[in-house]
């Protein structure tokens, strides 16, 4: 099995999996966020057909596979040429971040992920924001890891209390929350020393893929490029070690 397909099976396996053609299509008639659904490649009736539509509506990856694909993550058995990958947590709004911030009366501290992969740096960064005082966590629908089991456990209990959105589109979200007066800062280690930079007032903070890093069109999006001090002989921090020392920053000088 080939790396990706290894970690994709990982992730599954740490999401809610719903199996059966009246199973998966209750699940999206009830409005439970279904982050995948895979569909047994040429099934074309009428059961199948209406399952796919619902899956369209709601936007929902989908994936069109083989009889072993489907083996492959079926625990019953019985999947009936469908099965359902659903997020073990339920997603916020958006708006809901706001309206949090302004209960608090603070200006609004996001946390956008640019394709985070890894289940326990997801949890790790919720439970940051949650502590951080951030007003919610974003995240993108496709590339990267969602709210599985494994990202819930990881987050201490902050699911509760910190808002998770999912989104389409990271750089089109940065350009919408900026005409509501955002700034965007992201972290890369070419950019500006954070400690230079002026982070207070309303901010989202951008935290790359655990390789990659910052993708390029979303790092363009943002105002600032914060570079954080490093003095051993390695080049970078782990993802969810990074937004917590520039989540820490903007909280330090939140408190001026």
């Amino acid at each position: 099995m080939k790396e990706k397909e290894k970690k994709e099976m990982e992730n599954e396996s740490n999401t809610l999996i719903i199996e059966g053609r009246n199973a998966v299509l209750e699940a999206f008639r009830s409005g439970r966020t279904i982050d995948k659904l895979f569909v047994l490649d040429g099934c074309q009736d009428g059961p199948v057909r209406t399952i796919v539509r619902e899956a369209k509506k709601q936007d929902t990856i989908l994936n069109f596979v083989g009889k072993e694909r489907l083996s492959q993550l079926s625990g019953t058995g019985k999947h009936q040429g469908v099965i359902a990958c659903a997020a073990a947590y339920g997603y916020s709004d958006i708006e809901d971040m706001f309206c949090l911030a302004e209960e608090r009366g603070e200006p609004p501290f996001l946390i956008l992920l640019d394709n985070i992969e890894d289940p326990h740096n997801l949890g790790a960064i919720i439970r940051t924001a949650n502590l951080a005082g951030a007003h919610g966590v974003i995240i993108p629908k496709r590339r990267a890891v969602g709210l599985t089991s494994t990202v819930v456990k990881t987050s201490a209990g902050a699911l509760n209390y910190t808002p998770v959105a999912k989104v389409t589109n990271i750089a089109k979200t940065i350009e919408e929350l900026k005409e509501r007066g955002l700034w965007f800062v992201c972290a890369d280690m070419g950019g500006e020393t954070m400690y230079s930079l002026n982070l207070t007032g309303p901010i989202g903070m951008v935290i790359g893929n655990e390789g990659e890093g910052v993708g390029r069109l979303v790092k363009e999006k943002c105002d600032f490029v914060a570079g954080i001090p490093m003095k051993g002989e390695i080049d970078s921090l782990n993802a969810s070690v990074a937004a917590g020392v520039l989540a820490y920053e903007i909280v330090r000088q939140r408190m001026k």
